[in-house]
């Protein structure tokens, strides 16, 4: 038995045949309005957008020098900025046109909210991966390694994790760092801050007793503050260690393709000692640069490097 499903409209009232026109017209119209505008659909992947309109959108921090921070001119530059600009680089290559790179300034809170609405394509900045991001985002392989430490008053006897109890350590809400404190003493109590510099100034002014925050990012305020002498970090060792990568969308395994063979290509041509990838991290981490890392945690840079590359096809010398 067949059913006859069509509607006959004329036999209606008139009030009653408008109302069901205007009911269905936006859904019509939402049918109807991807087909001739692409690229509206929401399945549109990172590769196809940026191919689309020739632009890269990157959020990345303003103030984790010297991954990612605004200069004294409000430019965003940084090491995690230089390996952006290798990733534009490749799709220029890939894509065959040039990409413009648009650099977005986002705090911690911002960064995945930011991913997930297509707000930017991609983030770079001093991420750190955890099971908990990877449920909403999708990390790049590790391209830098740094751990949680505590930024001090230099006369402090703060460090060990029973210190710490009933002390005032300031973190950045959703951060690594919170984290790591909230397991090596659940009794300290937290301070959040939105930023760094906010967290810095606290503790300048005695607000608080500790800032918890990436290693490098404490020798980077430590290196260049103006006060530097009445600061400390602590413990020697770090609370946690971590590797520094990129967050891109979940479901773009071309994009996030094209995003870890620039990674692995700085790398190996580091590792190689070519003088192309050899000044990009010296730009940032040697005794000329903006930080200087000493000989053990260089050490610990370039080994997490190998190890990266042995897991990796080698890069033919010629595209490096």
């Amino acid at each position: 038995m067949f059913v006859n499903t069509k509607v006959n409209l004329s036999c209606l009232p008139a009030f009653t045949k408008s109302k069901i026109y205007r009911n269905l017209a936006p859904v019509i119209f939402g049918l109807i309005l991807p087909a001739f505008m692409p690229g509206v659909a929401g399945a549109e992947t990172v590769m196809q957008k940026v191919a689309r309109t020739g632009v890269l959108t990157a959020g990345t921090s303003r103030d984790a020098l010297p991954f990612a921070y605004s200069d004294s001119q409000g430019k965003l530059i940084g090491y995690s900025v230089d390996m952006l600009t290798l990733i534009q680089k490749q799709l220029e290559k890939e894509l065959g046109k040039k990409i413009k790179l648009e650099l977005v300034g986002v705090t911690p809170a911002e960064r995945i909210p930011k991913i997930i609405n297509r707000q930017v394509d991609i983030v770079c900045d001093a991420s750190s991966f955890t099971w908990e991001r990877d449920k909403k985002v999708d990390f790049s392989i590790s391209y830098g390694v740094t751990g949680t430490q505590i930024l001090i008053k230099k006369d402090s006897n703060l460090g060990s994790p029973e210190s710490l109890i009933n002390k005032r350590v300031a973190v950045l809400a959703g951060t690594t760092n919170e984290q790591a404190i909230k397991q090596i003493q659940p009794q300290a109590k937290l301070v959040y801050f939105k930023t760094r510099s906010e967290g810095f100034a606290a503790l300048e002014q005695g607000k608080i007793d500790a800032f918890a925050s990436d290693s490098i990012i404490l020798e980077g305020w430590l290196q260049t503050a103006k006060n530097q002498d009445s600061f400390a970090i602590a413990p020697p060792r770090p609370y946690s260690r971590e590797g520094i990568a990129c967050m891109v969308p979940e479901n773009n395994s071309k994009f996030l393709g094209s995003v870890n063979y620039s990674l692995v290509k700085f790398m190996q041509g580091f590792v190689n000692n070519n003088p192309k990838y050899v000044a990009i991290f010296d730009r940032w981490f040697s005794s000329q640069g903006i930080i200087f890392l000493n000989r053990d945690l260089r050490d610990l840079a370039v080994e997490t490097m190998q190890l990266t590359i042995e897991f990796h096809e080698e890069i033919p010398q010629k595209e490096l």
